[in-house]
């Protein structure tokens, strides 16, 4: 089991629309989940063993243990 497989990260929409995607784990990377969100709402997730990347589009604030993004900034 790879590390990072047990971190979360929260992902909190500043506007409508705010795409979260999940990539898979392997040899091919592809995209295997989305999830869109609304302002104001909070999604939790965590890597798992087919997921080894997540891609935000939109405004939002992404939370993990090495600090705060603003994609706005």
């Amino acid at each position: 089991m790879e590390g990072n497989q047990n971190e979360y990260f929260i992902v909190k929409a500043k506007d409508n629309g705010v795409h979260v995607i999940g990539l898979t784990r392997g040899t091919d990377t592809r995209f295997h989940h989305t999830e869109k969100l609304d302002k104001g709402e909070v999604m939790i997730a965590q890597f798992t063993e087919h997921t080894s990347a997540v891609k935000i589009r939109g405004k939002a604030v992404i939370m993990t243990k090495y600090g705060v993004i603003d994609t706005t900034e």
